[in-house]
């Protein structure tokens, strides 16, 4: 069970204006509702905490009277006061205690405070390579059934709308772009790390991910996994598919303090993401665009205060050197609040150009969470002065490989109808085309 996390109720209390035009600014309304209520409960808790003193402070003056003297008749009498006064700081304590629960569970939910220069609206930061002259255009699907390394009815007969089979030289392309992001990554050091696919769902909910939203069911949750002790909440004790490997890579340094020296640390996972809200049918997310089930490889770090935004700044470099190195026509964009979840302080999405789509679909995101999920997690580090901090951390997508696969193969259409593989991957293929006996 995680501990009750260090949420910095102070600075959301002295800062409730800012906190409110923060939840609206993310199009969150039912959380800027709650300000009155912490507002009214920190206020609370600051008269309780004032009635308090005066018992905590007669308490410890009868205690040093006690000590000090040796007639029984007096120390008989300090006791008895002494007593007295238990049940009633005991009843204070109390109250504190579920104001304190009740600042928690107001103030868990509400987002991270964006980043000072986070844009008002989608902001295009970049174009990497340029659209191809004269394209072949048709659908991925299309062209991965002709091809033979598609199977989406046989999905939806087996497991339902929104899954898939990949086959033959799609199984060894998803395996060629992990294995080559594996390897730009490791390159650039990044420590690579095969994480479980299944998570606490308290862990979940601690990086920023919430079992359910307006929009339905986020996460899958696992039946008959409840381990939950006497006292603990259903949470504690419940399991989760991970909807990233983003979730398992931060549950690694629950409860660690890491030393400043040893910052930053950057993991690379390769990891199988479940989404249950897989959207919709329609032509915008039909085939691999939005599914239940992808494989995805993720880059975790945990920095220092003073490190995260040139952390972040790599990440991206990594994404727009994968991207460009596959030749994919792509634009950075640096998203706005509305755009970013919970845990994001700020948020870069690189979204490659789908041919057969006849639009932009998001391939990679990178995102600066600063102290959101290490406060959660209790993740710190010992600064050279002594003190504690809590890490920031930072997430990026590597490579979601559905994504990426419609991307080459309507970016890579040739007349003749076979694909042209992205040169980096043929080492790892062995062929140059798909298609091409």
């Amino acid at each position: 069970m995680l501990r009750a996390p260090r949420l910095d109720i102070a600075r959301i209390v002295e800062n409730a204006a800012e906190v409110e035009r923060n939840c609206l600014a993310r199009n969150h309304p039912s959380l800027s509702s709650t300000l009155p209520q912490i507002l009214q409960a920190s206020n609370l808790r600051r008269r309780l905490l004032r009635d308090i003193t005066p018992f905590n402070v007669q308490r410890a003056n009868l205690q040093k009277q006690i000590t000090a003297t040796k007639d029984v008749p007096t120390r008989t009498r300090l006791l008895s006061q002494a007593l007295e006064l238990k049940p009633m700081i005991a009843d204070l304590e109390s109250q504190v205690n579920l104001v304190d629960e009740q600042l928690l569970s107001l103030c868990r939910d509400l987002p991270n405070f964006s980043h000072r220069n986070v844009p008002a609206r989608q902001t295009e930061v970049r174009i990497i390579n340029e659209p191809k002259k004269s394209p072949c255009v048709k659908d991925h699907v299309e062209i991965a059934e002709s091809l033979g390394i598609l199977d989406l009815v046989a999905a939806a007969k087996g497991s339902g709308h929104a899954w898939y089979y990949l086959k033959g030289m799609g199984v060894r392309l998803e395996n060629a772009l992990v294995s080559y992001a594996l390897d730009m990554a490791a390159s650039r050091g990044w420590e690579l790390v095969k994480p479980p696919d299944v998570v606490r769902t308290e862990v979940a909910l601690a990086c920023g991910f919430r079992p359910r939203d307006e929009d339905g069911d986020q996460i899958y949750q696992l039946a008959n996994t409840k381990m939950a002790n006497a006292g603990e909440s259903a949470d504690a004790g419940s399991l989760c598919l991970a909807g990233t490997a983003e979730i398992p890579l931060a549950a690694m340094s629950i409860d660690v303090t890491f030393s400043e020296e040893q910052l930053p640390v950057k993991y690379v996972g390769v990891g199988t993401a479940y989404r249950a809200e897989a959207g919709s049918r329609g032509r915008g997310v039909k085939g691999l665009y939005r599914v239940h089930q992808f494989t995805k490889v993720e880059l975790f770090a945990w920095t220092s205060v003073e490190q995260s935004d040139a952390m972040l700044e790599e990440i991206l470099q990594l994404q727009q050197d994968i991207v460009q190195s596959l030749g994919l026509y792509a634009r950075v964009l640096d998203m706005p609040a509305d755009e970013l979840g919970n845990a994001a302080s700020c948020k870069y999405d690189i979204e490659a150009w789908m041919y057969g789509r006849d639009g932009w679909g998001e391939v990679t995101s990178a995102s600066n969470c600063t102290d959101y999920q290490s406060r959660r997690l209790n993740t710190r580090y010992r600064c050279l002065d002594g003190n504690c901090l809590f890490t920031h951390t930072l997430n990026g997508t590597a490579l979601a490989v559905p994504r990426m696969i419609i991307a080459i193969l309507e970016g890579g259409l040739r007349e003749d109808g076979c694909v042209k593989i992205p040169e980096p991957l043929v080492k790892y293929m062995g062929v140059e085309m798909i298609g091409k006996k």
